[in-house]
């Protein structure tokens, strides 16, 4: 019988809503991360432990009543996970622990190499808002609950299915949604064919009474797979897409919402960006295939507040403005600036870049460039490393060199803050899925002062 619950990696949005699960249900909860974060600290005032050095004597003693979870982000020859091996304790990765989890729920999972935070925060609160309920594990705090995991008596779940590591091959769910196929975590995957072989064996695994909903235009081979599929597309004929497009000031988009069942009329997303508009269809066709009425939809889309470090407003004024965004590939960049220029048209847009992981690095260092040009300003700031160790040659210079804007700068991640305090910026954007949010307050702080 299982009483405690130790997590190695306990301060990751993913591994911290599991860890907020098994708190919830009663276990001893308990865990190692290597820095503090505001993560953590709101996870040791729910009555987690939390440590932040490597520590055998804090791993709980009674083997036979502990579960081991860890994220495939700790290095396979972290001490914790040895020992733990070693002794014989029961250890599953975050992704088992999930699909254990989801085991036996109605199961609504979102995958993509991008756009999956949103759009399953924007779900599993169109489920929450209409009062049907459902219990999810997002990886990214909603804004409009101000946490990574919601919990439901109702037997429903809503998850982010992460391609990582294979991870989402652990659910098998009765309604999916892809939102993107692009090349990434080839340090995993190494070619972009096994990238797309994943994501079919992904939607092979919906149930066959289930659905699965493709944004239009993504090229897999589905013939095979047993659920009813359907397209989503913000433009352009699909089953469920935007009608009647208009935008209004600050950029929120407005449009009707046709699919196969009908239209919903007067759509407002409550958060600005075509993306977000994109990432609203895609979230309310799985809601209408679960059997959400329609008005409720459209309301729940009208208040949804969006998700922390996704084109996260913390400064908007007619004098500065100031977003930070966790975009760390070329195509999450692209669809973010893009975005910005239609909600902030004419004015200026700096963006402050940090590199997440030498191998993302080197494998995108053009296609970074090519994003990166859409700036009007870059500030590009060192790699950050994550889990992985330096490979020669790879800096962030193999980026800088091929920006093609003129005005642009590299800096060390200290010398930012005092780099700003002198800058004058417009539409400042930070992007990245390091550190980098540790600077957020202190840039807020900078900005907020000079208006």
């Amino acid at each position: 019988m299982i009483e405690n619950v130790y997590l190695i990696g306990i301060g990751g949005i993913g591994m911290s809503a599991i860890a907020r699960y098994y708190n919830h249900a009663g276990y001893k909860v308990s865990g190692y991360d290597r820095s503090a974060t505001p993560l953590t600290k709101e996870l040791e005032h729910e009555g987690v432990a939390i440590h932040y050095s490597c520590d055998i004597s804090a791993i709980p003693e009674e083997i036979g009543k502990t579960l081991v979870i860890y994220t495939p982000a700790v290095p396979s020859d972290f001490g914790e996970l040895l020992y733990v091996n070693e002794k014989g304790y029961k250890v599953i990765k975050r992704s088992k622990a999930l699909g254990e989890i989801a085991t036996g729920q109605f199961t609504l999972a979102v995958a993509g190499t991008h756009g999956k935070t949103t759009t399953s925060t924007l779900l599993a609160h169109i489920l929450t808002n209409s009062g049907t309920g459902c219990s999810a594990f997002l990886g990214g705090i909603s804004k409009n609950y101000d946490t990574n995991l919601l919990l439901s008596k109702n037997r429903v779940l809503v998850a982010e299915a992460d391609e990582f590591d294979r991870s989402f091959l652990q659910l098998y769910p009765n309604i999916a949604i892809i939102t993107s196929v692009d090349p990434d975590h080839l340090d995993i995957y190494k070619t972009y064919d096994a990238v797309k072989e994943a994501f079919t064996a992904f939607a092979s695994q919906v149930k066959g009474n289930g659905f699965i909903i493709v944004k239009q235009g993504i090229s897999l081979d589905l013939d095979k797979v047993p659920a009813k599929r359907y397209s989503y597309s913000l433009n352009g004929e699909a089953d469920f897409c935007a009608r009647n497009i208009s935008i209004t000031e600050g950029g929120y988009f407005k449009f009707d919402l046709q699919s196969p069942s009908g239209t919903i009329k007067g759509c407002i997303m409550g958060v600005p960006g075509r993306v977000n508009a994109e990432n609203g269809i895609a979230a309310s066709a799985a809601a209408l295939l679960s059997g959400i009425a329609p008005e409720k939809i459209k309301r729940a889309l009208y208040e949804f507040k969006g998700v922390k470090r996704r084109l996260d407003v913390h400064v908007n004024t007619p004098e500065a403005v100031y977003i930070d965004d966790y975009a760390h590939h070329p195509k999450e960049i692209s669809s973010a600036i893009s975005s910005l220029r239609e909600i902030f048209p004419g004015r200026r847009i700096c963006g402050i870049f940090q590199p997440h992981l030498y191998s993302r690095t080197k494998d995108f260092a053009p296609e970074f460039a090519e994003s990166l040009s859409l700036l009007d300003k870059l500030i590009l700031l060192d790699i950050y490393p994550a889990r992985e160790k330096p490979i020669e040659g790879v800096t962030s210079e193999i980026i800088f060199d091929k920006v093609r804007i003129a005005d642009k700068i590299m800096l060390h991640k200290e010398e930012l803050l005092p780099y700003l305090e002198k800058e004058r910026t417009d539409v400042l954007v930070t992007f990245g899925a390091g550190d980098i949010d540790k600077l957020v307050g202190p840039i807020t702080e900078i900005i907020s002062r000079r208006i």
